[in-house]
């Protein structure tokens, strides 16, 4: 048996080393060379340092890589970025690549937004829609920056401000107006002190004499029987009751009194013939009383 050439065995060893150098390479990067890929591109106004070999993110899970970059600065979207995935998985009608930083000093990565959807599916090769996802030092730029300076801007004119009303004795105005006012309260604060110490314990005093006073009231009208007192008052109206239904009864004699009408008519006549007989009488005595010394009837 003829054995293999030196130069074969050369060779062979050649294409070993360059096959393990291919798929130790591909291994340290994460690329399985034996799973078949699908390639799908996005395009990108600015790639913000994404380079060739970034990875590529679906829900955390690194699925592939970016294989190429190509670039055109005649269009506002400049940058074509080519990236493979598995062929497992499936790209529905409404994923969205977005670029975004990869932690803070990884650089960047694509990041695959697959929705829950049993829409059409992307093929192998389709442009697929993309954003772009701010960074920290975009948000803090925009956000927080921009929020300092409107801050140190409000904060120099308050500044300024103090400084106006320093530099015009308004506030030394103020501030001795506040030391009067505080002086003033400091006094009505003694003097109500010394109220509250000297007029207080005597006027508790006298509502505890009062309240002595009312606790004694009460017993005696607690000790008075109401009861009886309040059935003898009923007893009396009832009496006074029974006397005004017989005044106002035509059977009784003061009823009658009252309520007859012709007895009032003839005690009045009764009363004007007494009248006229006494004004008569005034008028001529002699015809009514007689009287002589001697006598004699005069004619």
């Amino acid at each position: 048996m003829k054995l293999p050439s030196r130069e074969l065995k050369v060779g062979l060893l050649a294409v070993l080393a360059i096959f393990l150098l291919y798929f130790g390479f591909n291994f340290l990067k994460g690329i399985n060379i034996f799973s078949s890929t699908k390639t799908y591109y996005a395009r990108f106004a600015d790639l913000g340092g994404l380079t060739e070999q970034s990875p590529v993110y679906v829900r955390g899970f690194k699925a592939g890589q970016v294989d190429l970059i190509r670039y055109d600065f005649q269009k506002e979207e400049a940058f074509t970025v080519a990236f493979s995935i598995p062929k497992d998985i499936q790209m529905p009608k409404g994923t969205e690549v977005v670029l975004r930083t990869d932690g803070l000093i990884s650089g960047m990565a694509l990041d695959v937004h697959i929705p829950l959807t049993n829409a059409e599916l992307y093929a192998n090769g389709d442009t697929l829609p993309a954003s772009i996802e701010p960074s920290l030092m975009d948000v803090l730029k925009t956000g927080l920056l921009a929020d300092v300076n409107g801050l140190v801007l409000r904060v120099d004119s308050l500044a300024a401000l103090l400084q106006d009303q320093l530099s015009d004795g308004k506030i030394k105005t103020t501030l001795a107006h506040v030391e009067s006012l505080t002086a003033d309260l400091q006094a009505s604060s003694a003097q109500l002190k010394k109220m509250m110490n000297e007029r207080v314990p005597s006027i508790i005093d006298n509502v505890d004499t009062t309240m002595a006073d009312i606790r004694v009231f009460a017993h005696s009208i607690k000790d008075i029987d109401l009861k009886n007192t309040v059935t003898k008052a009923d007893s009396v109206l009832e009496n006074v009751n029974s006397v005004v239904q017989l005044l106002k009864s035509e059977d009784g004699t003061v009823g009658m009194l009252l309520n007859n009408k012709d007895l009032y008519i003839s005690l009045h006549n009764t009363v004007q013939s007494a009248d006229s007989l006494l004004v008569d009488l005034k008028a001529h005595p002699k015809r009514y009383v007689h009287f002589s010394v001697f006598g004699k009837k005069e004619k």
